[in-house]
């Protein structure tokens, strides 16, 4: 875990990524005490950039401390996961909504830029952080077609939410994959300006994730609620 130190960024920044990054991706799995001397040990680091990056992920939620017991990552349930994706569900469907009947060409080429970008890190068997951020893109795409500052608002703070979890679902091949074919029937749905059908199948792209993390057998944390 051993830092590379960026001279451009404070040091509290580059070890609250970090810790932020291994949070997300389940490398620090949820329960876990976050003790500053070994986390600065293992990083190389002062335990100062590390107190600051912990109250910072507290902030966030990511971390919970708790009075003379300490801090520890929080947990992650399988109700969590699914109550987020049902809110996203409707935003999401009123994103595609409204970028069918008020986005123009250019949000058009923006979203199919990113539904490429996605694709093509599939093909480079890139890892899924780079995946995440292009399926994120695509989403955020949609959202800035619709023309609603207080809708993208929402669903980008709903994108933040959601991202610990995607972790879990972007393990699975098969997901990774349909998504193409559905991102491809929401942009279709919108560039042809048919605002049913495309909150349609935005829907149905979050009922498959809902159900993949339903019939999920184990959920890093769930056990402990």
């Amino acid at each position: 875990m051993k830092l590379e130190i960026q001279k451009h960024r404070p040091l509290s920044e580059v070890v609250y990524d970090q810790l932020r990054q291994d949070i997300l991706a389940g490398n620090i799995v949820p329960g876990t005490r976050m003790m500053e001397v070994e986390l600065s040990i293992k990083m190389g680091v002062s335990r100062t950039p590390i107190r600051e990056a912990i109250k910072k992920l507290e902030k966030e939620g990511l971390v919970v401390v708790e009075p003379r017991h300490g801090a520890y990552t929080s947990q992650v349930s399988r109700a969590d996961m699914i109550g987020i994706l049902e809110v996203r569900q409707h935003m999401d469907k009123l994103a595609a909504s409204y970028a069918a009947t008020r986005g123009n060409q250019a949000d058009f080429q923006r979203i199919e830029a990113c539904a490429k970008a996605y694709e093509a890190e599939i093909k480079r068997n890139t890892d899924s952080r780079e995946l995440i951020k292009c399926d994120e893109r695509f989403h955020e795409a949609i959202a800035e077609a619709s023309h609603n500052t207080t809708l993208l608002t929402l669903v980008t703070e709903l994108q933040e939410m959601v991202v610990r979890f995607r972790y879990i679902y972007y393990g699975d091949s098969d997901i990774v994959q349909s998504m193409i074919d559905e991102h491809e029937e929401i942009l279709r749905a919108i560039k042809a300006g048919d605002a049913a059908k495309a909150s349609e199948v935005a829907g149905r792209h979050i009922d498959g994730l809902i159900r993949f993390i339903k019939e999920t057998h184990s959920i890093p944390g769930d056990e402990v609620r």
